[in-house]
């Protein structure tokens, strides 16, 4: 799948979004997202971002998987979800992968107020610099204006992508067009709860 993504990429006069946009694993990957009430096309976003349907990808911080979990962090939401059989070697399998990502992509979601944009920011980046960014503002500002001004280089463009690439999956899965503008919202400033999502 990631050399359909990838070669679809390079192609500038023919754009053909079946193959830009791939859904492998869409029964599987849909049914965890609406388990936990997330938006698949969002969490599909994610998973073309971080790994392009490569089911034992690695990176080189040792990330893993379809959603690219830190093991620390994978371990985290084993534990916070009851998961007790889990080793660290299970992380590339599908199921556990995306069983872990969506469940902590919907604790970093619930953690910033259900604001994709943030989310997005917390995953990449961790939670506590999404709200160390917030707590910058001095009131409601675009989700795009925030996303702009993300210190981060690699964190500002994968909220982009991440983002866009819903956008292209949620008009795929509805066969309606969708706003990107609604999907990115607004970001308020902070409303100073503290965590320990890691």
């Amino acid at each position: 799948f990631d050399r359909v993504v990838n070669t679809s990429l390079r192609t500038s006069s023919v754009a053909d979004f079946s193959q830009r946009f791939v859904a492998p694993f869409e029964g599987r990957v849909s049914a965890k997202a609406r388990q936990i009430n997330l938006d698949p096309a969002w969490v599909y976003g994610l998973i073309r971002q971080e790994s392009r349907f490569i089911t034992d990808a690695r990176s080189r911080v040792g990330a893993s998987g379809l959603m690219q979990l830190m093991p620390a962090t994978a371990r985290w939401v084993a534990r916070k979800i009851g998961m007790t059989d889990f080793k660290p070697s299970m992380v590339n399998d599908f199921d556990v992968n995306t069983i872990l990502g969506t469940q902590y992509l919907k604790m970093v979601l619930d953690d910033l107020d259900g604001s994709q944009v943030l989310a997005t920011a917390g995953y990449n980046a961790g939670p506590g610099r999404s709200k160390q960014w917030r707590s910058k503002l001095l009131g409601p500002v675009e989700g795009a204006v925030f996303a702009e001004t993300i210190p981060f280089t690699e964190t500002r463009l994968y909220v982009k992508h991440v983002l866009s690439n819903a956008v292209y999956y949620a008009t795929l899965f509805s066969g309606q067009p969708q706003s990107l503008k609604a999907r990115l919202d607004t970001v308020s400033p902070n409303r100073s709860r503290r965590t320990n999502l890691p």
